[in-house]
């Protein structure tokens, strides 16, 4: 049974902060800091580093297609369904690949954000689109390795190099130019562009030499499997897994330069040709590999060879040269297209991975450091053999890969345009939340369709369609939620408005990046860059908890506990227990099939299922045990928070007594030393102001004298107010009529509207509060006059209205609003925004709401205005 402490008066804030703690300064290592080469991983790229043009950025880009697996998969799927189905399946899977990839590729050029931050604020979330994160690091990771196998069979043809020696040289060659970032990769690309150009139609020039044209008709002609929709299925399968190649293409179209940089016709031209137009150039290079590989077979060369780049291509260039001049032009053309996209691969992974820890343990050692893990773990697929078992990882692969392309397709393509999700790409984590059932949801049932067609659970033809029917079932699933939820789920508060400025330094790491990768961290009350914010361990979200009553005054004839007969969080954890237990069960299932197999080997049939049904209960003893480990780990957290909070909050409080001393000694002091002297200077001006002798221009000084001493006694008495304790005498008042009164002072009463309910009455110190409310509303109009607009009409709002036991009576002003660094020290003595300022006038508005026994605070302030409350008891009767 849970307890929660006694109920108390409140006074109701909007906002929360956690005022007390300083955040720990923050240092990178080198490499990290060091943006030429982290190249912005995890963030947005800021205009400062989209410098490059939008033909580079092609180029860079198209560089990057280069890879020969593309051959390779050509050559697989013709060597099992023969040709005429694999030209088919090609020209089809290119039209949904360019469809699919369109949308992806154009809002991640306009919000300059890489593949992983785009998915976050595309229906996954900050958590949630972990997922697509580990799907596409997983694509990299898979096809690096099958690009080294390529490098190292090459090595192995032409120097007979054992293979795993070539496996570690064609990762460990890319590691310089990877390590740098854009801007090498990008040299790089263009110097070796005009080799890989002219070394790839070289073949095809010595072919056409050599052979007779009707030499491509027999290709297409050539007998084989007879082309079914099975078939079909089968080869678009595999070919869809290659639509994630798009995820590679915006990691360099996010360096894109903004469309009003440069003419219309370039920017959409590199969108296109570096983004979704990849595959027109992808799917021409699947077709050679089936001619190829078609042409070598039948010419003598065994399958084995004729599938491996190396062989085709030094089969193709034997047509022109001797064998020996072919195998060396066949080794530089694998190795430099292999180094090309190796390149751009083993990037993209540092990038992938970068995202993906980042999330599940809130650690960044650098983009480096995930390079070299991506090359490690590449290095042991193929050790494994990955590339014999390429058509079966893709076509598993794929799955997976098109369910969550359908969900984040589904909001770019279809809700953006219909307004039913935010038009602006959210990736920061403080306005995010954690998971988004729209993608989520989508793509978690668009992979399990998937992978069950897959498994032959409704036979054969759904298996080899299993990937796009995965693809459409998640487009179709996130598409109603999103018409369902109507953009909710999307944004976990409204992000923090920095003006106009251009750069803004994070409180923690010091360094200063643009508005839009920065965030206002209400734990700290102070501006952090984005990725501070991710790496944040201590907030638990701060931020993103709805506001909360804060207690103020104790009421001790409340009970000190009050005890709950259900827990509050009993329905949350129990969801936790059942989403941790099918979790495991799956983990078991798995587990099962394999003690399934083993025991119809061991002609043992019931062992499997003895083994899973022994299992069951034991797995939800630990699903039990991992959520309550976790509730326990959330609760003491939570106690050293609120432990934290209160601590702060009195330090906080603390430090305002021992100004408000300091100020209540110097108070008498000043007093005494200036009332008298005032006094002297007033009297000395009125005699002085009635001698005859004085002219205009001494006339004018006389006023301007006055001004000064009138500023000075009004300081002075703001200053004896604070030095006053509250002994007030209070009386009823008919709160409309006395507002009314009171707005009837102010010399802009015109330009002020009054709403409040008949029958309100407050019993108070009269002069205290209109002080109090007089000060607002001051406050408010310099506030609404300071905005230079031409169409722009001052104006103030002045409400009152009811709340529980309490009045609210609310200034509202359509001035520029607080600076975020003023609204957390508002309230406190000393602090102005005025360059005549004291900074004592919402302390002493603050001391007269709570001596009346409610509070005042700041309700909103941004660039529309601000409304500042007071809350006062409301009279009885």
């Amino acid at each position: 049974m849970e307890t929660t402490t006694g109920t108390a008066r409140t006074a109701y804030v909007t906002g929360h902060s956690f005022p007390g703690l300083d955040p720990a300064p923050r240092s990178y290592q080198s490499w990290v800091a060091d943006e030429t080469i982290e190249d912005y991983a995890l963030r947005y790229a800021p205009a400062s580093h989209r410098r490059w043009s939008p033909a580079t950025i092609t180029h860079t880009a198209l560089g990057g297609i280069s890879f020969l697996a593309l051959e390779a998969i050509g050559a697989a799927l013709t060597l099992s369904w023969g040709v005429q189905t694999t030209v088919i399946a090609v020209l089809l899977a290119s039209v949904f690949i360019f469809i699919v990839s369109l949308p992806i590729a154009y809002h991640a050029a306009r919000a300059n954000v890489d593949m992983d931050l785009l998915t976050r604020g595309a229906g996954f979330g900050y958590i949630g689109s972990a997922i697509t994160s580990l799907i596409y690091a997983s694509y990299t990771i898979i096809f690096f390795a099958l690009e080294g196998v390529i490098i190292g069979q090459a090595l192995n043809m032409a120097f007979g190099l054992p293979l795993p020696l070539g496996y570690l040289l064609s990762a460990l060659v890319i590691l310089p130019v990877a390590s740098r970032g854009m801007t090498a990769i990008s040299r790089f690309q263009l110097i070796t562009q005009a080799a890989w150009i002219g070394l790839a139609i070289l073949p095809f020039l010595a072919i056409a030499w050599a052979t007779e044209p009707a030499v491509v008709g027999q290709w297409l002609a050539s007998p084989g499997p007879e082309m079914s929709m099975l078939s079909l299925g089968a080869a678009i399968g595999v070919l869809c897994a290659l639509t994630l190649q798009i995820g590679e293409q915006v990691d360099y179209l996010r360096f894109l330069p903004p469309p009003q940089a440069t003419t219309k016709l370039r920017w959409w031209g590199a969108l296109i040709l570096a983004g979704p137009g990849w595959i027109l150039i992808g799917g021409t290079k699947i077709i050679m590999g089936s001619f190829l590989a078609w042409l070598a077979i039948h010419d003598g060369v065994t399958p084995a060879i004729a599938a491996e780049p190396i062989g085709m291509f030094r089969h193709a260039y034997e047509y022109m040269f001797q064998p020996v001049t072919a195998l060396i032009l066949a080794t530089v053309y694998v190795l430099i297209a292999q180094i090309k996209i190796n390149v751009t691969n083993a990037y993209a992974g540092s990038l992938a991975q970068s995202n993906l820890f980042l999330r599940l343990a809130r650690y960044h050692p650098g983009r480096l450091v995930w390079l070299l893990f991506h090359v490690s773990v590449s290095c042991a697929l193929m050790m494994m053999g990955v590339f014999s078992t390429l058509e079966a990882v893709l076509a598993i692969y794929a799955n997976l890969a098109l369910a969550s392309l359908g969900a984040i397709f589904a909001d770019l393509a279809i809700l953006k345009p219909l307004h039913l999700s935010p038009r602006r790409i959210e990736f920061r984590r403080a306005y995010l939340p954690d998971f988004n059932p729209v993608g989520c949801c989508g793509m978690a049932t668009g992979s399990l369709v998937g992978l069950a067609l897959f498994l032959g659970v409704t036979g054969p033809l759904a298996q080899a369609w299993s990937a796009p029917i995965a693809f459409a079932v998640a487009l179709l699933v996130a598409t109603l939620l999103g018409m369902f939820r109507k953009g909710h789920g999307y944004s976990a508060r409204t992000p923090h408005d920095f003006g106009h400025a251009k750069s803004c330094d994070c409180a923690i790491c010091s360094h200063g990046y643009e508005p839009r990768d920065m965030v206002y961290c209400t734990f700290y009350e102070r501006p952090i860059c984005s990725l501070c914010c991710s790496l944040e361990p201590h907030c638990r979200d701060f931020c993103k908890r709805p506001p909360i009553p804060r207690p103020e005054v104790v009421d001790a004839q409340a009970p000190s506990v009050r005890l709950h007969r259900v827990p509050p969080r009993l329905g949350q954890r129990i969801w936790q227990i059942v989403a941790v237990f099918i979790t495991l069960m799956a983990m078991l299932g798995c587990l099962f099939l394999a003690a399934r197999l083993l025991s119809d080997r061991l002609h043992e049939p019931q062992l499997a299922t003895n083994f899973l049904l022994g299992a069951a209960p034991l797995i939800g003893l630990v699903a039990f045990w991992i959520v309550m480990a976790h509730e326990r780990r959330r609760l003491t957290e939570e106690n050293l928070l609120g432990a934290l909070q209160r601590l702060g909050a009195t330090q906080h409080e603390l430090a305002i007594r021992q100004r408000l001393a300091a100020i209540g000694e110097v108070s008498a002091i000043v007093s005494h030393e200036l009332r008298n002297p005032l006094g002297t200077i007033s009297s000395s001006v009125e005699v002085l102001s009635r001698h005859p002798g004085l002219g205009p221009e001494a006339d004018e000084d006389v006023q301007r004298i006055r001004r000064n001493i009138t500023r000075c006694s009004r300081i002075i008495d703001m200053l004896l107010d604070f030095a006053r304790e509250g002994v007030h005498e209070t009386m009823p008042v008919d709160l409309k009529a006395w507002l009314r009164a009171l707005i009837a002072e102010h010399p802009a009463h015109g330009s002020i509207s009054l709403t409040v309910p008949e029958g309100m009455h407050l019993r108070c110190d009269p002069a205290r509060l209109q002080f109090a409310i007089r000060n607002l509303l001051e406050n408010g109009w310099q506030a609404a006059e300071s905005v230079v607009a031409a169409d722009h009409v001052p104006r103030l709002q002045l409400r009152a209205m009811r709340q529980g036991e309490h009045c609210i009576i609310e200034v509202e002003d359509n001035g520029p609003g607080l600076p975020a660094e003023i609204r957390a020290r508002a309230f406190d003595p000393l602090v102005t925004t005025k360059s005549s300022g004291v900074g004592l006038g919402l302390p002493l508005v603050r001391r007269v709401a709570q001596m009346h026994g409610g509070d005042a605070w700041i309700q909103r302030t941004g660039p529309g205005g601000t409304i500042m409350r007071v809350s006062i008891p409301e009279a009885e009767g």
